[in-house]
């Protein structure tokens, strides 16, 4: 262990999480820091911090990044080498984007940069696009579709294929410049038909080609987000993370109608959508709109992974690479919490005869489950309950959807023996489907509560579900582990699975053998 995480940990300057690695974007909205720990297949953002100084906003009129806007990403930047500096992150990516490639003092801006000790990379349109892109395959293995991030100074489109891009476009259609498109335009139908016109002339229609079905539109970029945010809130959605919010093709367009229509001030007035985004969402709404007419995706998929984890990503080794990010993410969070992914791992392998993934589930899931609901027996009674439910429904987790999430709720639930399931994780999942995921954590409840968690509790016993009844075998040597809490568990979960259950003390020897040999 080196000194500076020997320093980390003793100072418990970020929690347990040691400071890997830190990217400095430098957009034409903001610039920003942000500092990761953690696996990098699924890093845990340690620090973001953000200054909105608007590098891209003259680029229009004048060509340059305006004075004052220079002075305020130079305070900012100015601030974040102190920081980092102070914290001992050697590990530093910095990145420029469209203000900066465009502005006519572009070059100076840079030299100041370097000037800080910063080693800037100007990237190209294209680079920005395939590098988003990278952030939509670490978050979604296996997309496919088109990737369209809007920035402050351009908006990049790629199609992606199971982590390959084709040819990738930037155009100068970025939330600062959009209000361009509205000028001597009466109506949002003109506006969108300008856009549309740029949009296919990059070759970007139903007509090029580009896909020879419909596919998935994956939405990257802070305004899209503040748009996803909208659409959860108006529709009541039991979630807030926006990352992985999906809408249907004719969802996204109603959507885009409803948010062309509404005014800076009534969207400023949303707690979760700042006043700048609230500026910016009707032009970006009337952009979605052209992008679905010119598409003609199979849905809407909005992603809070773009630029800088495309950074992260592309570093990784192929074999990290092929990690799973939802298991990678929650075993480095249930370990800091005293539930380490191979106790899970153990505890997931006694459970599985009993309680298996069947229909709904996934053996992956059950095991993001079992490292959750461990995890959140380290939380005081009084509260475990509802923080654990928020862990699995509201943290930022990656490669799962909302019914998978509500399977994570009810498994946790049911460890802490809480069966009535909050109305947040019904909404999300059918019946059956939550069923299964209770056994999955009734299962969990009598595996840690029969031996108090010990690697040799598990391997002086057995579940077994044999001739449809479930059998708890435990050697003699620990007969003394089966009580009435035990009792209690054992029955709760046979009576979810609908049948009988029994207890068989055996000799040390015989867990392994087979039921015949025993009769």
């Amino acid at each position: 262990m080196n000194s500076r995480r020997k320093r980390e940990q003793r100072e418990g300057t970020f929690a347990g999480s040691s400071a890997e690695r830190a990217i400095i974007d430098i957009g034409s909205n903001t610039v920003r820091l942000v500092v990761y720990g953690g696996s990098m297949r699924a890093p845990v953002v340690l620090l973001n911090e953000k200054v909105t100084a608007r590098l891209g906003r003259d680029i229009a009129v004048s060509g340059r990044l305006a004075d004052e806007a220079v002075e305020l990403a130079m305070g900012g930047l100015a601030r974040f080498a102190l920081l980092l500096d102070d914290l001992g992150i050697d590990d530093v990516e910095t990145v420029a984007t469209a203000a900066v490639r465009e502005a006519s003092n572009g070059p100076e801006f840079i030299g100041e940069i370097q000037r800080l000790g910063f080693a800037p990379r100007l990237l190209s349109g294209e680079e920005e696009a395939c590098v988003s892109a990278s952030g939509i395959a670490g978050a979604f293995p296996g997309a496919q579709g088109s990737v369209a991030d809007l920035g402050g100074g351009s908006l990049e489109l790629v199609a992606i294929n199971q982590g390959e891009t084709g040819q990738p476009v930037s155009m100068p259609l970025g939330a600062l410049r959009l209000p361009e498109y509205r000028l001597g335009r009466d109506t949002d139908a003109e506006m969108r038909k300008a856009l549309e016109s740029v949009i296919g002339k990059n070759g970007w229609n139903l007509a090029s080609g580009k896909a020879h079905e419909p596919q998935p539109l994956y939405l990257v970029g802070g305004t899209w987000r503040a748009m996803a945010v909208f659409a959860m809130e108006s529709r009541s959605h039991p979630l807030t993370d926006p990352h992985g919010f999906e809408l249907s093709a004719k969802g996204a367009a109603k959507l885009a109608t409803r948010l062309s229509g509404e005014s800076a001030a009534r969207l400023g007035s949303h707690p979760r959508i700042s006043s700048m985004r609230a500026e910016m969402l009707p032009d970006a709404a009337v952009l979605l709109h052209a992008l679905l007419l010119q598409l003609g995706p199979s849905r809407v998929v909005f992603s809070s992974w773009g630029l800088r984890e495309g950074l992260l990503y592309d570093r990784l080794e192929a074999h990290e690479k092929s990690q799973d990010p939802l298991l990678t993410g929650v075993s480095a969070f249930a370990k800091l919490r005293g539930a380490p992914a191979t106790l899970a791992t153990r505890i997931a392998g006694w459970t599985v005869d009993a309680a298996p993934s069947r229909i709904h589930g996934s053996e992956r899931l059950r095991l993001a489950a079992t490292m959750l609901a461990l995890a959140s027996m380290q939380i005081e009674p009084n509260i475990r309950l509802p923080q654990a439910i928020d862990w699995a429904l509201h943290k930022r987790w990656i490669a799962i959807d909302a019914g998978e999430r509500a399977l994570l709720a009810a498994a946790i639930a049911a460890n802490g023996n809480a069966l009535d399931l909050p109305e947040s994780v019904k909404a999300l999942a059918s019946e059956e489907a939550l069923e299964e995921a209770v056994c999955w954590g009734l299962a969990v409840r009598l595996a840690r509560r029969l031996g108090a968690r010990s690697r040799r509790s598990l391997e002086v016993s057995r579940l077994r579900v044999e001739n449809g009844e479930l059998v708890l075998r435990l050697a003699r040597s620990h007969a003394a582990l089966f009580g009435q809490p035990s009792e209690k568990d054992i029955a709760l979960l046979a009576g979810r699975l609908g049948i009988g259950w029994r207890v068989e003390i055996v000799a040390d020897d015989g867990l392994h053998a087979n039921a015949d040999d025993r009769s």
